[in-house]
C-alpha cells in the first residue's frame, strides 16, 4: 500500500487521511465486526493514532472486546458509515475499515483473526489465520 491515503463515509460527512504505511492489514471475523459491517467479515488496516487525521465529527459507540476493555466503534452520525474501532487494549492503534479507503486496490490482508466464529462458508486460502487475536 502506499504511504499515503485518504478515505471516507458514504455521505462525505467525515473525511480522513492516513500518513505511513499500515502496520497491518486484514479481515476479522469476530462476531462484532460482522455485525458492524453488516457482512461475513470487516476489511481492515491497522496504524498508529497519530498517523491519522479526520476531518467531521464521527460518532463513538463503545462496545467490549474479548480482553474486556472497551473498544470505541466510530461511524459517521449522518449515514452510519462504520470508520474506526479503536481497542483499549491496543493504546495508540487505529483500525480502519478499509472499504472506507478511497482507493482499495492495493489493499490485501496479510492475516485473518477471529476464526473461531468465521462463516462456514467463507473460503480465503493463502491467508494465514488466527483463532482470536494473537498474543
Amino acid at each position: 500500500m502506499s504511504d499515503t491515503r485518504t478515505g471516507g463515509c458514504l455521505c462525505g460527512a467525515v473525511r480522513y487521511t492516513v500518513n505511513g504505511a499500515p502496520l497491518m492489514s486484514g479481515v476479522c471475523h469476530c462476531k462484532n465486526c460482522q455485525r458492524q459491517a453488516g457482512s461475513a467479515w470487516s476489511m481492515l488496516i491497522g496504524v498508529m493514532t497519530d498517523a491519522l487525521s479526520i476531518s467531521g465529527e464521527p460518532k463513538t459507540y463503545i462496545d467490549q472486546g474479548d480482553s474486556g476493555a472497551a473498544v470505541h466503534r466510530q461511524f459517521c452520525a449522518t449515514c452510519g458509515s462504520p470508520l474506526f474501532s479503536l481497542p483499549e487494549a491496543m493504546p495508540g492503534m487505529v483500525f480502519i475499515k478499509a472499504g472506507t479507503l478511497d482507493d482499495t486496490a492495493d489493499f490485501a490482508p496479510t492475516a485473518q483473526y477471529y476464526l473461531k466464529s468465521k462463516q462456514a462458508w467463507v473460503d480465503l486460502p493463502g491467508i494465514p489465520g488466527f483463532e482470536a487475536l494473537p498474543g
